[in-house]
């Protein structure tokens, strides 16, 4: 096997509401705080336990800013495919940092918003449709889910957790293609 990976998928809960600041060059850049939880019985007392993680995400793709603008709050449960990217910064008492972060750039990354809640426009339930470029697009999907991919110049790929009404799903998709198998 030649070459390695480097791909997260998240997903989890925003802890709080995007947090959107742009840079000199005109360019948003997002950030979120996504949690993710683990439960499990512990083996000796029989109890439920949980554990929670706090994931750094920062939105580098203009469309997805975009989107995370409008839809995301507090709360909302998203599916996020990003890189793990390290970066040094020194702190105002001049001690070197490091932070690890989950990064949507601007043609890799993956945002799917997978709850119905909101009241934000375009939030009844049906999917997005559109073409992708450079920036990336909005991929069709329906139920309670919203897919937004930020691959350039190619159409999504359909790597997100599945969701009715799909070209499996029964109803509305009927070809009228005479199959004899």
């Amino acid at each position: 096997m030649a070459g390695s990976v480097n791909k997260v998928i998240l997903v989890g809960n925003l802890g709080r509401d995007p947090e959107i600041r742009t840079s000199q060059n005109g360019q948003k850049i997002v950030s979120l705080s996504v949690a993710t939880s683990d439960t499990w019985n512990d083996r000796a007392s029989g109890e439920r336990r949980e554990r929670t993680e706090w994931h750094r995400v920062v939105v580098f793709n203009d469309r997805l800013a975009d989107v995370a603008e409008r839809f995301l709050r507090k709360g909302r449960k998203v599916y996020l495919e990003g890189v793990l990217q390290t970066r040094k910064w020194t702190d105002q008492s001049g001690q070197e940092k490091y932070t690890t972060e989950v990064v949507l750039d601007r043609f890799r990354g993956e945002l799917v918003l997978l709850d119905g809640r909101g009241s934000g426009e375009g939030d009844e339930g049906g999917g997005y449709g559109g073409g992708s470029d450079a920036g990336g697009g909005f991929g069709g999907s329906s139920g309670g889910s919203r897919r937004i991919a930020g691959g350039g110049g190619a159409a999504p790929r359909n790597s997100a957790p599945a969701s009715p009404g799909g070209w499996d799903a029964p109803g509305g998709n009927d070809l009228d293609d005479e199959i004899p198998f």
